[in-house]
């Protein structure tokens, strides 16, 4: 088994670092918020550093799951968490940091002789806890199967996309795709229901049709209810959207479709649904209130 630190303990990185000790695997976990990462430690049975760098002692594996390309920069180019990585550790973002981030980092890290993998993932923490993520990892190949015994952990498979920064890249593109998916669904549940059908029903109709993609599935409950905590806010949404669209005005692409998405999150963020999960953009499209949803 292997020692490993995972940085940052939002849902996501806080559900890694479940399956990860019940693998068996030596688990040191790390948060901005020390209290946060104390309650995960306790939960799941790992240590809970109080500094970063003391997280990374002796690892052999490092993940950070932190909020975006600013904070991952941060906590990674720490001098105190440089220090402490050992030689022949490998460390992964599995954060949407963007390709800039991940070129960064990557020169950063080989400038050091330290291994780094840009691995951000798709899917939610359901797929975490299932063993389902999907990781699009890039850069040295060597690092990235060293990197596999954490991965394996939560992954259902490992695709390996050439030099750092190509899994950012994959990640925005595949972004691209569920947040037009999921404005899509959001105006037909809206146009069926002013049309008089039942929201249920129309939302069945759709998961048993030709777009009837998994996120359908797992999503159910968000669209059609206000139970069913946050998983992914618009506010973050919103932060991923921006990365795409730069990543596309780098590469001098015109994709309306994004401008369409970008327009409908801005316009329900500015309403009053940040910190609401995604598939409430149904919710100001239909123009009802701000549903008062759980984070967790």
């Amino acid at each position: 088994m292997s020692r490993i630190a995972v940085l940052g303990m939002g849902r996501m990185g806080a559900a890694m670092a479940q399956m990860l000790a019940s693998s068996g695997h030596d688990v040191s976990v790390w948060n901005r918020t020390s209290s946060v990462a104390r309650e995960v430690g306790e939960h799941v049975g790992c240590h809970a550093s109080l500094e970063p760098g003391d997280a990374v002692v002796d690892a052999d594996i490092v993940l950070s799951v932190l909020a975006d390309g600013p904070a991952t920069q941060a906590t990674l180019l720490d001098p105190g968490l440089l220090a402490a990585l050992a030689p022949s550790s490998v460390t992964c973002d599995m954060s949407t940091s963007g390709v800039p981030s991940a070129h960064l980092l990557a020169h950063e890290f080989a400038q050091r002789g330290l291994a780094y993998v840009d691995s951000p993932v798709a899917g939610s923490v359901a797929s975490v806890l299932n063993r389902a993520l999907l990781v699009m990892a890039s850069g040295d190949e060597d690092a990235v199967e060293r990197a596999r015994p954490a991965f394996d952990a939560f992954a259902r498979a490992v695709v390996h996309l050439g030099p750092a920064g190509n899994g950012q890249a994959m990640k925005l593109c595949a972004g691209l795709v569920v947040h037009t998916l999921n404005s899509a669904v959001a105006e037909g549940i809206a146009l069926a229901t002013r049309s008089g059908i039942d929201p249920s029903v129309a939302y069945t109709v759709l998961q048993d049709s030709s777009v009837g993609a998994p996120y359908l599935g797992y999503k159910r409950e968000h669209f059609l209810g206000t139970q069913a905590p946050v998983a992914m806010s618009l506010d973050l949404a919103g932060k991923d959207l921006a990365l795409i669209a730069a990543q596309a005005a780098e590469l001098d692409l015109e994709l309306p479709a994004l401008s369409g998405v970008i327009t409908e999150v801005t316009r329900a963020r500015e309403s009053g649904f940040g910190s609401s999960d995604m598939a409430d953009v149904v919710r100001a499209v239909l123009g009802e209130p701000v549903p008062d949803r759980t984070t967790s």
